[in-house]
């Protein structure tokens, strides 16, 4: 009987032995590991770079006030949402033509400024666009004097309100801002046409391109605070931006475009032609389809 008793603990050992050397030593040590899936979760990137559906605020430029006939918007070629064939604009190359005609929206206003845009956008966000294009600026640093330009810390309390008005509606909607255009390069260009000086004496943005031909040096200083203002609103701008995952700023291409006398309107060399609209949608369709943000 005692050695029957002593074959079967014998045995009992051998089986346990082989249930744990098959198992393994974590079976001793806690519950094996969950057996790895061969498919990875992917995390979703926050730039989405074809967004499906965009509206755009701002002002006359983005209306492409000027590029068709005198004293008229031309939303056909807008850099934005235009639909002319010589732009190409930034709907069309995202869109798509017929994408672009049923679902991109021009909320901009001529004559805008930065205190326009929150009203701008909740117009936009009724349409529950996928990416919001914004150019504005160039209306606020183009006043009668420069004591008249908007303030930098009104311009910064505009373009946040604009900004919270869209996420409170749409939190994860896209921005493309684009940086206010360098209006002392515009003068330097357009003062070299007799005629584009005798329309600006009309009264288009008095405060850089008024009396033309001054090169005294008050009417430098007058010229250089101009400037400083525009890169100041474009400091404001990249700011804000920056504190949005889902903006995106230009970095100031669109400033820096060392554009010509062939990207002004013969109307008035003040405003982008054809032409000039066409260089800022592809300043746009860079920023919005790079893979990383304009540093």
């Amino acid at each position: 009987m005692r050695n029957r008793r002593r074959r079967a603990r014998t045995a009992l050992t051998v089986v346990l032995a082989a249930v744990l050397g098959v198992a393994g030593c974590d079976t001793l040590g806690g519950a094996s590991p969950a057996p790895k899936s061969g498919r990875t979760s992917r995390p979703v990137p926050v730039w989405d770079s074809s967004p499906s559906s965009i509206a755009a605020v701002g002002d006359s430029i983005t209306r492409g006030f000027d590029a068709c006939t005198v004293l008229s918007d031309c939303p056909e070629v807008s850099w934005a949402t235009g639909t002319n064939t010589r732009v190409d604009s930034l709907a069309v190359r995202l869109l798509g033509r017929a994408g672009a005609a049923e679902r991109s929206w021009n909320y901009a206003v001529t004559g805008a400024r930065m205190t326009d845009l929150p009203g701008q956008m909740a117009h936009a966000v009724t349409r529950k666009p996928q990416l919001v294009t914004v150019m504005a600026g160039a209306n606020d640093a183009c006043r009668t004097t420069t004591s008249a330009m908007t303030s930098v810390a009104d311009f910064r309390a505009s373009f946040e309100k604009a900004m919270s008005t869209l996420r409170e509606a749409l939190p994860k909607t896209q921005v493309y801002v684009a940086s206010v255009p360098n209006l002392k390069r515009l003068w330097s260009e357009g003062r070299t046409s007799p005629l584009g000086k005798q329309v600006w004496k009309l009264g288009i943005c008095p405060s850089m391109l008024g009396d033309a031909d001054d090169l005294t040096s008050a009417a430098t200083l007058r010229r250089d605070t101009v400037q400083q203002r525009v890169r100041a609103y474009n400091k404001v701008l990249a700011e804000v931006c920056a504190k949005d995952e889902r903006c995106r700023f230009d970095g100031n291409a669109v400033f820096d475009y060392r554009f010509g006398t062939g990207q002004l309107s013969r109307w008035d060399w003040f405003h982008p032609s054809t032409d000039g609209q066409a260089r800022l949608a592809a300043i746009a369709y860079r920023t919005v389809t790079g893979k990383e943000p304009v540093s």
